[in-house]
């Protein structure tokens, strides 16, 4: 069994560590994190049956990490040690499922007494998961596929869905009494690691375990009827024609069972009630979108009924609307020169400071939604394709083709169905700035030293007015980095660099009689005699003309 230790301060972890009793508790491996946002990496990772936290930490606070555990881990306990008497704090923690909450300095013994009642806990909810798992398993390979295809027919075969509707009749799957109906849509995902699992694997067994514990819940009182769509990607269906009770109600109550065999809960994309079969296609549509709209940081919220549920739908319960706040959503324009620029400085801490920026007016503007995502992730990607295009012209091809085999093994920053996390979104921007920013700058680095090329083009173009800015574009680098390199490997500033190129090709041409001194000047990109008089002697240490003396001496 493992056991977690979340706080910032080293001594803290160090003191927890000491007064645990970890062999009494049968807890044989013990982990630490100094933050939430570390310890929510450790727990997806590690599993562990026990968290010992902090509740005032710097980056992630036991609040937000008590409610991600309580929503993505709930099988994990966890005791809050804190400094803080705080009454609200004591709330969020029986609220959330929290075993105990213990006020530092830390005593042994209630220490321990908490971890004994963690630990017992934990024992009698993981053999009662894995008895209803058991169960759930043994359902799915007796209990028959209630007429998928028939079922699905009725959404998406205009030809045979009346001659569906009469097998369905006949075998007493849909009464022949129903007239009107709801179209619910159970939002699932082949890709959630954690859930397939607890299947071996088996995505489908994953969605007959599902389709079996929504059925216990309708069948029994006659109200719908849970199966596999077939008509698209994959989907479970919920035909509902108890129209009359609360649907949130009623999701509530199947959504739980859900979480008692399978510690997930589910999303439901809910529509309007409508004439029964006529109205399903167009009921399906409204609960897709519904899943599509639905606002993601509204983590308690499992109903989502679609715009089209007017007043009806959403009467049920108005806090499932995830209406949009009083600004406009954020689009990804509004951040593109900050992507932009970030990028092409090639600092980590500019890469950052632009995905926090966008984090942060995501969170302040309250809504994000799977359609948002969709579109602000097609958004990033186009902005990188450009980027990629604009930097590297023919040779673009092959680094995009690069840059897309590599997303194919990142994780993605949409929603799986079950969760959203705006640090996800937050690291999945970072990490595709910054491999974009060392993408180009290694191509760049690859195909010609960057300094090399610089001092060569001005040995080429030193008549012209070279300017910093001119240079740095034309190699795609920063003035900054110009002049850093050139203090660096040259000790001497851009500027004074070229004077020093233009006095040396100066010294050569005069070794020529026939040429005078405002032709050389001109030549070598002085265009003012007197200029380059004064620059001639800073450099060498006498004038034009002493130096010509002495050469011809």
């Amino acid at each position: 069994m493992k056991a977690l230790i979340v706080d910032d301060e080293a001594r803290v972890r160090k003191a927890v560590r000491l007064l645990v009793n970890w062999d009494a508790h049968q807890i044989d491996e013990i982990l630490e994190a100094g933050n939430g946002n570390e310890a929510i990496g450790l727990i997806r990772r590690e599993k562990p049956a026990l968290v010992i936290m902090d509740m005032m930490m710097e980056s992630g606070s036991g609040v937000e990490l008590m409610t991600w555990v309580d929503e993505f881990a709930g099988n994990t306990k966890f005791i809050v040690v804190s400094g803080h008497d705080d009454f609200d704090f004591v709330r969020q923690t029986v609220r959330h499922g929290g075993i105990d909450y213990i006020l530092k300095p830390i005593e042994a013994d209630m220490i321990n007494n908490a971890v004994s009642k963690a630990v017992a806990a934990w024992r009698s909810e993981e053999e009662e998961r894995r008895h209803r798992q058991r169960q759930s398993l043994r359902l799915n390979e007796i209990k028959p596929i209630y007429g998928e295809k028939l079922l699905s027919a009725l959404i998406d075969d205009k030809v045979n869905a009346e001659a569906s509707l009469r097998r369905l009749n006949v075998d007493s799957i849909i009464p022949q009494s129903v007239q009107a109906s709801r179209l619910i849509l159970v939002q699932t995902d082949s890709g959630n690691n954690p859930l397939l699992k607890r299947f071996g694997g088996d995505s489908e067994l994953m969605y007959y375990a599902i389709v079996n514990i929504c059925n216990e819940f309708l069948q029994l009182q006659g109200k719908g009827i849970a199966f596999r769509y077939w008509g698209g990607p994959p989907e479970i269906a919920i035909i509902l024609w108890d129209v009359e009770e609360s649907v949130v109600e009623l999701i509530s109550r199947i959504n739980q069972g859900i979480y008692r065999t399978l510690q997930f809960r589910m999303h439901f994309g809910i529509s309007t009630a409508g004439a029964f079969p006529g109205e399903l296609p167009a009921q399906r549509t409204e609960a897709a979108e519904a899943l599509l709209r639905r606002n993601l940081l509204r983590h308690e919220d499992y109903c989502h009924f679609s715009p089209a549920a007017g007043a009806g739908g959403m009467a049920e319960d108005s806090r499932n609307s995830g209406g949009s706040g009083p600004e406009a959503p954020l689009n990804f324009a509004d951040v593109q020169e900050d992507w932009r620029m970030a990028v092409i400085s090639g600092t980590t801490e500019a890469i950052s400071a632009a995905a926090q920026h966008w984090t942060h007016e995501l969170s302040r503007r309250g809504v994000v939604t799977p359609q948002m995502l969709n579109s602000w992730k097609a958004d990033a990607l186009l902005f990188r394709s450009r980027l990629v295009r604009e930097a590297l012209g023919n040779q673009s091809d092959s680094v995009l083709a690069e840059l897309e085999q590599a997303d194919l093994l990142s994780p993605s920053p949409l929603p799986s169905g079950y969760s959203f996390s705006l640090f996800a979104w937050r690291d999945w921007s970072f990490a595709l700035m910054q491999q974009l920013s060392q993408t180009l700058s290694a191509r760049h680095m690859k195909e010609r030293n960057p300094m090399t090329e610089i001092v060569k083009y001005i040995d080429q173009n030193y008549p012209s007015d070279l300017s910093l800015q001119e240079v740095a574009g034309k190699f795609y680098v920063s003035r900054e980095y110009i002049s850093r390199k050139f203090k660096q490997e040259y000790g001497i500033n851009f500027s004074d660099y070229i004077g020093s190129v233009r006095i040396e090709k100066a010294k050569l041409l005069m070794q020529n009689p026939n040429l005078k001194l405002a032709q050389i000047s001109e030549m070598v990109g002085f265009h003012d005699v007197k200029y380059f008089s004064k620059v001639f002697k800073k450099q060498v240490g006498c004038s034009p003309k002493d130096f010509r003396g002495q050469a011809e001496h």
